[in-house]
């Protein structure tokens, strides 16, 4: 199933430059994105300094999550065992997580947690992000889901407003 669904999504990627380089923008380069609204969002005041804040403590937990996770669990990438479309190059490491995803959701659901609006623009490119991954051929949706769930209840544990738990 996770295969086929891959396929389903990777088999569209080469048919359209413009929407190829849409998915490749959004897998490469989004994350500074998420950078300039840290940065934002740091020097605008003092409530929005501490969603920064604890953006920043969750990206960080998530990304040491990350990190023991892949040294105690493979899966190869899905061109490691397969010919699939590959539209930029990838390291050979595990699939699993995925570290745009990991990223990209830790911040997105720490914002959301306190603005509504922009932590849904912010989920919006996350799920993109994610999609964008398949896309290249770098990992399959359960890598995808997988890591936007370790991401998104890192965020929920570390960065829990006040009053709401």
């Amino acid at each position: 199933m996770d295969y086929r669904l891959f396929r389903a999504i990777n088999l569209l990627s080469g048919r359209s430059a413009p929407i190829d380089w849409l998915m490749i923008f959004f897998s490469k380069k989004v994350r500074y994105v998420y950078i300039f609204v840290l940065i934002y969002m740091w020097f605008r005041n003092d409530h929005y300094r501490k969603v920064s804040w604890n953006a920043m403590m969750s990206t960080g937990v998530s990304l040491v999550l990350h990190t023991l996770i892949k040294l105690f669990y493979f899966k190869p990438r899905p061109f490691a065992k397969r010919r699939v479309g590959i539209l930029i190059p990838s390291k050979k490491d595990s699939s699993f997580p995925s570290k745009h995803t990991v990223l990209v959701f830790a911040v997105s659901t720490s914002i959301y947690l306190y603005d509504r609006a922009l932590g849904s623009v912010m989920w919006l490119l996350s799920l993109l992000t994610g999609f964008s991954r398949i896309w290249v051929g770098h990992h399959y949706p359960s890598d995808i889901i997988g890591s936007a769930f370790i991401a998104t209840m890192t965020s929920m544990i570390v960065g829990r407003p006040a009053g709401k738990g």
